[in-house]
């Protein structure tokens, strides 16, 4: 029986639309393709909705500052960026905790437009561009998204380039074996604010 992985790959492939949840987290799996275990990281200009369960007073709509942080009816100056929505959601709820009692809060991005909400593809690819990030998201989801590679693409020569706890990190990846040859081990996770380099080939 087919895997759920290779299904969406196919489903990719046709054309045919795929929902991913947030809850399809799963590590590297028997058919070698690595799966995305990274959740949303929240920047700067991201639009978020925060829900305090029986208290409609405070929850409000609220975008991240430049500054990296929001502010709440009781709760100024939180941090916000680099956290997950849950990490966020917890942090207000230990600093509600001073107001209220057992606060239950919920954070959802209604609006992702920070630089670690998106995904850069440059190089040889049909239409190079910044693309949205999504939970599960991989390699071969946005070269789809960019049209595919050009017509001078040194695919199996392409990186993901990955900012890491300050370190740059640079990730081989060979498109080529990819979308050409079903090469599934080839279809890498990636994380928001990573850079597909796709090198053109040298005559």
């Amino acid at each position: 029986m087919a895997t759920r992985t290779t299904m969406i790959m196919l489903a990719l492939l046709l054309g045919v639309p795929v929902v991913l949840w947030a809850g399809d987290n799963v590590a590297t799996s028997a058919d070698g393709v690595a799966h995305s275990t990274t959740q949303y990281l929240i920047g700067p200009g991201d639009q978020l909705q925060i829900f305090v369960w029986n208290h409609p007073e405070l929850s409000v709509a609220v975008p991240v500052r430049p500054d990296g942080q929001i502010s709440t009816p009781l709760v100024e100056n939180m941090v916000a960026v680099r956290k997950t929505p849950t990490e966020l959601a917890h942090d207000l709820e230990v600093a509600l905790a001073q107001y209220l009692r057992g606060p239950k809060v919920n954070v959802m991005v209604t609006q992702a437009q920070s630089v670690f909400s998106q995904v850069k593809v440059v190089g040889q690819v049909t239409h190079p561009q910044a693309v949205p990030f999504h939970e599960g998201m991989t390699v071969l989801d946005a070269v789809l998204q960019v049209g595919g590679l050009g017509p001078y693409a040194a695919g199996d020569r392409a990186r993901i380039v990955r900012i890491d706890h300050g370190k740059t990190l640079e990730i081989p990846v060979k498109l080529v074996r990819l979308t050409q040859k079903g090469d599934l081990r080839q279809n890498l996770a990636l994380a928001p604010g990573d850079v597909l380099v796709v090198p053109q080939t040298i005559f």
